[in-house]
């Protein structure tokens, strides 16, 4: 298969270890690219809700895949979110092109670019982290059951429907939080110069600019590998949102290197990390 030059590539909110993680499609996705640079915006993998009983092998698969990345020359930036914050411990740690951070600046031909998860905007992470984890379990639940909706539908010949998008489209409380999120991270960053700020965390993907009476900049949100299925990509001064259903991949795609695979070693070495970390 051949694939695709890519200069930067920034995915967040993958959310491995997660019944709504669709990571056969991601391996797809990073099978037809070769990213120079690639940086993971946080909540990859998900240790609020790891199970040592469920994570899949494609889960896995992502995990080598990127890996294989680093060892063939793309420079990984793993940029810590909440639901993998306990990796927030090894920040400034760099393993080989892999380096894990909080946040990142990047220079995209001459323009400063500010690359961080979002959750330091999220009052109820910062101050009631309980009620954060219980949502994240709620929502992992509420994706559950839209999964089997959506079998339902599919086999009746109808498209699929996503429950949370319609709820946060429909809650004036969830719009305004999503619209603040958004001028919050660009005031800040035309406050401090940048022309680029790149968040995860919201689930939303977006390309927009943003103007206030100081200056403007460019805000990029990658989305999420749980409903949207985007990325964000820059080649040739430019950014474009991918979306992953507009794309003629098929489902799931495996590299002769990741039928290799050791599972049982790979999936020691997570659930250690998770135990010496906290």
């Amino acid at each position: 298969m051949r694939k695709r030059k890519v200069e930067l590539l920034v995915l967040s909110d993958i959310h491995l270890g997660t019944f709504g993680c669709h990571a056969g499609e991601l391996l797809s996705y990073l099978s037809s690219v070769k990213p120079d640079k690639l940086v993971l915006n946080g909540d990859i993998i998900d240790i609020w809700q790891f199970r040592k009983h469920y994570f899949p092998k494609t889960h896995l698969q992502v995990i080598k895949k990127i890996i294989d990345l680093s060892t063939k020359g793309t420079e990984v930036f793993y940029i810590t979110g909440n639901h993998d914050e306990m990796l927030r411990k090894f920040s400034d740690v760099t393993m080989g092109n892999i380096h894990i951070l909080d946040k990142l600046v990047l220079k995209l031909d001459g323009k400063k670019a500010w690359i961080f998860h979002g959750d330091v905007f999220d009052a109820s992470i910062q101050h009631t982290k309980w009620i954060a984890k219980l949502g994240g379990w709620g929502y992992d639940f509420l994706i559950l059951i839209n999964s089997l909706i959506n079998w339902f539908l599919v086999k009746m010949g109808r498209e699929k429907y996503s429950l949370s998008k319609k709820i946060k489209n429909s809650v004036k409380k969830a719009i305004k939080y999503i619209n603040d999120f958004e001028k919050v991270a660009a005031d800040l960053a035309i406050e401090n110069g940048y022309k680029y700020v790149v968040c995860g965390h919201i689930h939303q993907p977006q390309m927009v600019r943003k103007v206030n009476k100081n200056g403007t900049c460019l805000y990029l949100n990658s989305g999420d590998w749980i409903e949207n299925l985007t990325s964000l990509e820059y080649n040739d001064k430019k950014w474009e949102l991918y979306h992953f259903s507009e794309d003629k991949l098929s489902p799931f795609y495996s590299d002769e290197d990741l039928k290799s695979l050791d599972y049982k070693e790979l999936l020691a070495a997570i659930t250690i990390t998770g135990k010496k970390t906290f």
